[in-house]
């Protein structure tokens, strides 16, 4: 089969995928009999082309899209240079991990009634929620990375006279930007999940509104609608980080596919 498909086999095994899923979804459907509960695919794909129309789809998307990448830009200028620091400097991790550790195991979620108070309704919320959830994995990511980088080369340049901060440019960093993108790639997904609970009690407008204002609504064909554009650009996310790490990184990939 994968030879017979050439190049279309990774766009088989998706579109069999989403077939299963959808046989699966109509006998669910079927088997439930309450659209309200569970709409049948067709009726949902009906939502689609309503909300699609009249662009109240791609408004949404588009704003919980925009609140997403300026705070997963955020999280990164906050997250990269203290990773940094604590994977070079001992002292520093001493200082900050503990910090970390204790702040990491609780969600980003559980925040959001102080940050109701703090914040309010609006554009602020949903991108401090989603700034403290990619914070942790981006950092976690650049130690990672930054542990990685072989000594000898950093050993060598600091004989040779080489400056600090040369040494984290010409060395650090690029040796660490593989590690640094898939840690990008966590940060987008916890950003992506916390933006829509964000979105459900503190926000005007986005994808995680809408889920809620149609529940309240009973129009669960829209809900479903949503839901699914919540899937959709979480995925696109995922696999345009993919492309930017192998056109960025291909050493790394030439690697992994030789193991």
């Amino acid at each position: 089969m994968r030879r017979a498909l050439g190049p279309f086999y990774g766009a088989f095994v998706y579109l069999r995928a989403i077939a299963g899923l959808l046989v699966v979804w109509h006998l669910l459907a079927l088997w439930t009999a309450n659209t309200a509960l569970l709409p049948q695919p067709l009726r949902v794909a009906d939502a689609i082309w309503r909300l699609a129309r009249d662009f109240e789809l791609f408004e949404h998307a588009a704003i919980s899209l925009v609140r997403m990448l300026f705070s997963l830009a955020l999280a990164a200028i906050l997250a990269v240079p203290i990773g940094l620091l604590m994977g070079l400097d001992r002292r520093a991790e001493d200082i900050v991990d503990p910090l970390v550790e204790i702040l990491r195991p609780i969600s980003g979620i559980a925040w959001i009634p102080l940050a109701l108070f703090i914040f309010g309704i609006g554009h602020a919320l949903p991108i401090f929620i989603m700034t403290y959830t990619a914070f942790f994995p981006i950092v976690i990511g650049t130690v990672a990375g930054v542990r990685g980088v072989d000594r000898r080369l950093i050993d060598a340049a600091r004989t040779m006279g080489v400056p600090q901060h040369t040494i984290v440019a010409r060395i650090v960093v690029p040796a660490a930007t593989p590690s640094l993108l898939v840690a990008l790639r966590l940060g987008v997904a916890s950003a992506w999940t916390a933006v829509v609970a964000a979105e459900l009690v503190g926000a005007p407008n986005g994808l995680g509104y809408a889920v809620e204002w149609y529940r309240e609504l009973l129009m669960t064909p829209r809900v479903m609608a949503f839901i699914g554009m919540i899937g959709l650009l979480g995925f696109l996310c995922d696999q345009a980080l993919r492309r930017v790490t192998a056109a960025v990184t291909p050493w790394a990939a030439e690697a992994e596919a030789a193991r």
